[in-house]
């Protein structure tokens, strides 16, 4: 049986490429003499001819098209390799792998998380988004590094881990601009009987909202539940109902979704919380997170940690 020899195989394929021997010559830096004399040995030793004389040119063979197919997929996969290669070893990247509780605002979690992106090594950027419970169960088993959820961990998880508190925030009302036309009251009483985009029950300002209601006597007109807010945002931007977000990023969802924020309720409070493996943050990442959201984007001091 013919074994492959790979320096007939290039040259092969750059004659192939280049559309004669002399020009295949150059780039190789050998004599046309040379390059005539391997692919010889290599139709030899493959036992089929792979080029034909059309006037003073080459032409390939049926066979040799099909060995060109096969040579090309061979030097490509060889290219990626070396780049792979050259793109793992002068900066190897610290891999920092999140999950999002999906009842957490996209725009803090992002907010929350960016500072891992100008570390000052590299670093790539997993992000998981879910249940609670979901990412929980893949933090215990090191799949995570870290949760950004708006609550502490659950009483009833048999699951070790440590609480973080990032910070806490007031709410922000948003309404659409044509929603804003129909109603002339003044904040909070618009509210009473007009369409309302509540958080999912799994959200923990779904329970707070629902208690403010009551203590102020109004009443609106539930119309949908929502466990994810960017898809909330998107129908209150649609002017389906009235809907809340952190007052820490107001000004982002009025310009991001052209609404209009029609007032606060600062005794409803988005607190956000950041659950790892370790009671002490030695990870450097987790660290830098956790100092931004603290002291930058939330300006308040860390709660007590719970051990689970």
């Amino acid at each position: 049986m013919a074994s492959l020899n790979f320096k007939h195989l290039r040259y092969f394929w750059m004659v192939a490429k280049s559309g004669s021997i002399a020009r295949a010559s150059k780039q190789l830096h050998l004599t046309p003499q040379s390059i005539s004399g391997q692919l010889s040995e290599f139709e030899t030793a493959l036992g089929v001819d792979v080029f034909r004389r059309v006037g003073r040119g080459l032409e390939l063979t049926e066979t040799g098209q099909r060995i060109l197919s096969y040579a090309e997929q061979i030097f490509s996969l060889g290219n990626e390799l070396l780049e792979a290669i050259r793109d793992d070893v002068p900066a190897q990247s610290i891999t920092f792998r999140v999950g999002i509780a999906d009842s957490v605002p996209k725009m803090v979690a992002y907010r929350l998380v960016e500072p891992s992106l100008s570390f000052e090594e590299p670093v790539k950027l997993v992000c998981r988004e879910g249940r609670l419970t979901t990412l929980l169960a893949d933090l215990a088993v090191h799949r995570l590094d870290m949760v950004i959820a708006d609550r502490p961990m659950p009483d009833n998880l048999n699951v070790r881990g440590y609480d973080h508190f990032l910070g806490e925030s007031g709410v922000s009302v948003f309404g659409a601009k044509s929603l804003n036309k129909k109603c002339g009251m003044r904040f909070p009483q618009l509210l009473d009987g007009a369409p309302f985009l509540l958080p999912g029950v799994e959200v923990a300002l779904h329970a707070r909202l629902l208690r403010w209601f009551e203590s102020e006597r109004i009443r609106p007109r539930i119309v949908g539940e929502f466990d994810d807010s960017a898809l909330m945002k998107a129908f209150g931007q649609a002017g389906a109902g009235y809907f809340v977000a952190p007052t820490a990023i107001e000004s982002y969802v009025v310009r991001q979704n052209e609404v209009q924020a029609v007032g606060r309720i600062e005794t409803v409070r988005e607190q956000i919380y950041a659950i790892t493996n370790e009671r002490k943050l030695n990870n450097p990442i987790i660290s830098a997170v956790c100092r931004f959201a603290q002291h930058d984007m939330f300006g308040g001091a860390s709660a007590p940690r719970r051990k689970k």
